[in-house]
């Protein structure tokens, strides 16, 4: 089953993205893989201090994520996978799709912001040409309607 792969992190277009992924994984018989990242530099601290920050990190993905779950499982009939990568966002990116052949499109959302697309989206819109699957890119603005057209 192809799986369309999504970032979760704390932007404001995750949520279009995850809305896309499951859309689009619904309507084509695939699945969804939520991966979130934790990066380093949260625990560059005294290490009883890094490990119960390691543990809150992953409490609150797991609570981020059951909230999307929940709208996959309920509205489109889609039990998405969590996979929890500590590192850089784009090399644990690229290993995730290294490691699960599977995967077949990385969805990422867009910022609306002024600063642009946002920085995960320049990064591995810079490498799209060596990637080794296609990206879509979902406008962080793009209307719930809109999206149920498009998937």
């Amino acid at each position: 089953m192809r799986k369309f792969l999504v970032i979760l992190d704390d932007s404001r277009e995750c949520l279009n993205a995850m809305r896309f992924a499951a859309m689009r994984a619904a309507n084509t018989g695939g699945g969804v893989q939520i991966l979130s990242i934790i990066p380093p530099e949260e625990f560059q601290h005294w290490i009883g201090v890094g490990a119960i920050m390691r543990e809150e990190a992953r409490e609150r993905i797991e609570a981020h994520y059951e909230v999307f779950a929940k709208w996959m499982r309920d509205r489109q009939g889609i039990d998405p996978e969590l996979v929890i990568r500590e590192g850089e966002s784009v090399p644990e990116i690229l290993a995730q799709i290294r490691e699960d052949p599977d995967i077949g499109v990385l969805v990422l959302g867009a910022g609306v912001d002024k600063g642009g697309p946002g920085p995960l989206v320049s990064q591995m819109s810079r490498n799209a040409g060596t990637l080794p699957v296609p990206i879509t890119i979902v406008p962080g603005d793009m209307s719930k309607e809109r999206l149920e057209a498009v998937t």
